[in-house]
Parts: structure tokens; sequence; C-alpha cells
């Protein structure tokens, strides 16, 4: 198959290479790209499936193609360490919060922080600071942890401060100044920028977490580039990190049967940054206003998160978030009427949607796009509403038991009148974006409660509850 890229992405070319060749394989996977004889359907999913071992490389990994390709990830990006993942940025942030350090020891969290960095406490039993974002009075939106916030909490001596940048809407954080802060102290920084894989290619866009002095960073590179579902990237340095504990850690959470899709895509992405990021980064940005500026001519008024919204240099320009409730509208009604037409959004909520653009995206799916939002907008508009903050943003957790203690108790179910001031033994979101309202070992106030069931009855999505009708909730038996 002809690519302009496979002579510079070592991963990609072995995966080509590969069903470009005529090979009797009697090894896994057990389809052996033949699973169209058994059943059309079937092989049309499997047959363009092969994994690292025995697909993409020797079953003994005696070419080594994926160390070639990490080794060229990590320099392009300027890091000491790269590592593919099949598993998503969950599996990454998993790996490295198990690299941090010992059951008991403390790392300070931003609230905003995905399941996954959750989860990974109750693995490895490290106790959470959180750290509370600011939110935009204006917008209703997390700006970020603000310095002050890391500042009050040092005394408690964390091992590590784990911070999600840009956040789900698209803000960032104080980086420079929280990094500067917490690397005095030798405290590294290990920054989940799952949304951001497209940072740092363009003078239009921020720059990405390494460059701004972090010690690791984590990204999703099927979320803004045109990467495999559940790949994702690990980036460290070694000054403050433990490189060959991440490796252990990282080998230890990983699958022992990787898929060669995932990271021939990783290794693909990063070889079309190399090779036109800036270009294309940039026409991201430009379709993304020329988009804007269109639905907003049409409103009337500013309907959408925009750069000048937040301080300079916080705010992905290439993230559309549609204000709804500045039209009188309900977020999640509006994505219905987009789903009549087979338009998919990435999130809504009763006040916000978000529409995600990627380096795959043309100006004719952004012309579609408008002319099918611009006349729901106009049928559905209504009196304005005052900006109100999401549930996910708005929490401040009240600890009543470790987060891991909480997920190993003995547990029982109440009826939600009688949550109120129970401690939670499960993690409830609203998903998207997955933003724990109330983690294992927290207390469930009635603002959490009342919030989740006007949520839900709103349209949002509540994940992980064990009850998903929210009738009942599962909390600590009380000694």
């Amino acid at each position: 198959m002809n690519s302009k890229l496979r002579d510079s992405a070592p991963l990609l070319d072995a995966y080509l290479s590969y069903f470009e060749s005529n090979r009797t394989a009697f090894t896994i996977p057990g389809h052996k790209q033949k699973a169209s004889r058994l059943d059309a359907g079937l092989g049309a999913v499997v047959d363009s499936d092969t994994p690292l071992y025995g697909g993409l490389d020797a079953i003994k990994l005696t070419q080594g193609v994926l160390k070639k390709a990490e080794a060229l990830a990590a320099k392009f990006w300027g890091a000491d360490y790269a590592r593919f993942s099949t598993g998503g940025s969950t599996h990454a942030n998993q790996a490295i919060i198990l690299a941090l350090g010992k059951p008991g020891e403390k790392i300070a969290v931003s609230r905003t922080a995905h399941r996954s960095v959750l989860s990974a406490l109750v693995l490895t039993g490290l106790e959470p600071i959180w750290l509370t974002p600011e939110i935009d009075a204006k917008t209703g939106v997390p700006i970020g942890i603000p310095l002050s916030e890391l500042e009050k909490i040092l005394d408690q001596k964390p091992i590590a401060l784990l911070l999600t940048e840009p956040s789900y809407l698209g803000t960032l954080s104080e980086l420079e100044a929280l990094i500067s802060k917490a690397n005095s102290r030798d405290i590294p920084v290990i920054v989940d920028a799952a949304w951001g894989a497209h940072f740092g290619f363009n003078s239009n866009l921020p720059q990405h977490a390494l460059a701004m002095g972090a010690d690791a960073l984590i990204t999703s590179v099927h979320k803004t580039l045109p990467g495999y579902s559940a790949s994702a990237l690990l980036l460290a340095q070694g000054k403050l990190l433990n490189l060959d504990r991440i490796e252990q850690s990282f080998e230890t959470t990983h699958t022992t049967s990787p898929a060669g899709a995932p990271l021939a895509s990783i290794d693909g992405c990063r070889a079309l940054l190399q090779s036109r990021g800036e270009e294309l980064t940039g026409n991201l940005v430009h379709l993304v206003d020329s988009f804007k500026d269109k639905v907003e001519k049409a409103c009337g008024l500013p309907v959408f998160l925009n750069a000048s919204d937040f301080p300079k240099g916080r705010f992905d320009p290439a993230k559309i978030v549609l204000r709804a409730n500045l039209l009188g509208l309900s977020g999640v009604e509006v994505e219905s009427e987009l789903e009549k037409q087979n338009i998919r959004v990435e999130m809504a909520d009763q006040d916000t949607i978000v529409f995600l653009a990627t380096l795959a995206d043309s100006s004719g799916d952004f012309d579609e796009v408008a002319s099918k939002l611009i006349p729901i907008i106009e049928n559905l508009r209504s009196n304005p509403r005052q900006t109100q903050t999401a549930l996910s943003w708005s929490i401040v957790p009240k600890v009543g038991m470790s987060i891991r203690d909480a997920y190993f108790a003995e547990t029982e179910f109440v009826k939600a009148a009688d949550a109120v001031g129970r401690v939670s033994a499960d993690l409830i979101a609203p998903y998207p974006p997955g933003v724990a309202v109330v983690a294992p070992g927290e207390e469930l106030t009635k603002q959490i409660v009342d919030g989740l069931a006007a949520s839900k009855k709103a349209g949002v999505r509540i994940a992980y509850a064990s009850d998903p009708t929210l009738q009942t909730y599962r909390v600590t038996k009380r000694v």
C-alpha cells in the first residue's frame, strides 16, 4: 500500500508489509485474517487485525520495531522515555501512578481527573490530596488549578502532582507556574493530556506539557489525532521519575497480546505530526474558527467558548463548546435532534454541547454540521438561562475514609433519600466526561444525590453507579 509515512514509521511499515506478504500462520490470533471464510461480517471486523508478536514483528521480537518507533516518539516530544499503549490513557495513567510511590503516600490530584486516575489510587493505595479547580464566573467552566491551590497543600508533602490538562472543555491551568513550583520542591508533575495530543505543533496552540517542564505526559492518540481506538502514548523524563519502575509498571498493567493496528497508528500519527503537524493543526484551528463564526453570525451573538474568554494561552482554540443556555436551549435536546440527522456530538448536558474536531475533519464536514445545527437552534431557541456550573465541576469532596478502604469495605444498598450522609462505595460520574461527582470513600451529600437525579432526568448518562436508576446507592456498612 502506498503511504508517504511508512518510510519514517517502522510500526506502520511493518503493519502494511504484513498484509502485503503471503504467510501461513499457525499462531494466534485465532482468526488468522481468514474469518471471512466462516462469516463475511465477522471477517470484515477481524481480518485486518494482526498482533505485535508474529505480526508487526517476529514472535521473539527480533526486529525491534516497537522499540524503534517508541524511540522516535521520545525524540520528537523531547522525552527520555516513551511507551505505546493499546489500553488508552486509562492504562497509561494507571501504569505511571503505580510507579510513583508506596501505599499510604500522598499525591496532589486535580479533582477534574478522569476516573482512571481514581481507579489507580485504589490499585496503588496512594492517598489523594484533592485540588479544586477555579471556576470562571462568566462561563461557569473550570479554568484549571491556581498556583495558590498547590501552595496551600505543600506542607502535606505530596510525592507527585497529577494534573488533567487540558480539561474536557478545553481550559488549562497555570501550568508553567505549577510545574516550576512543584519541581522546585523535587515533586514530579504528571500531566494527563488525553485531550491535548495536538498541542505543541503550531503557534496558535498551547505548548505540550513536556515543553513546559512537566516530568510526564500521557495522551490519547485516538481523541484529537487520527489514531486507532484505545491507542495512547506515555512520555516521561528521568530527572524526578524512576524510568525503570515506570517500565515495570507499564508491563505489569499492559496486555501481553497487544494488537498491531493501535501500535501502528500511534507510530503513523507521530510521523504525520512530524512531517505535517504545523500545517494540519493550523488548518484545524482555521476550520474551527470559521465554523464558530458561521454559527454565531446566524445566532446573532457569541455562543461558543473562545480563547478570549480566558487568560492568554489557557484555552484550546480547536475546542468547540456551544453554550446552549445562552440560547435558551437544552443541550441534550439539541443532541437528540442532531442524532436524527446522523450528526453525533462528543457530549451534551443541559447547558453545554461539545463537538470534537480533529485533523481528519474537512471544511465540508463543518459545513454539514452548521447546516443542520443552525435550523435546530432557530426552531428551538428560547429565553437565555443563567450559566450554571455542571455538577462534575462544582463538587468539593467530603472524605469519610480512604478510597482503597471504601473499595474493599462491606457494602449495602440504601434508598436515595437515606443515602445522604453515608459513605459511597461507588465512583459515580456523568459520562462524558467521566469526572467523578463522588468517589469511593466520600460522603454522599444532598447536593450530590439531588444533582445526580436532576442530571439523569435531563437526559445525561450517569455512569458506574451500581444501581443505574439511582433509586438506591451502594454505601459502606456502618461499623
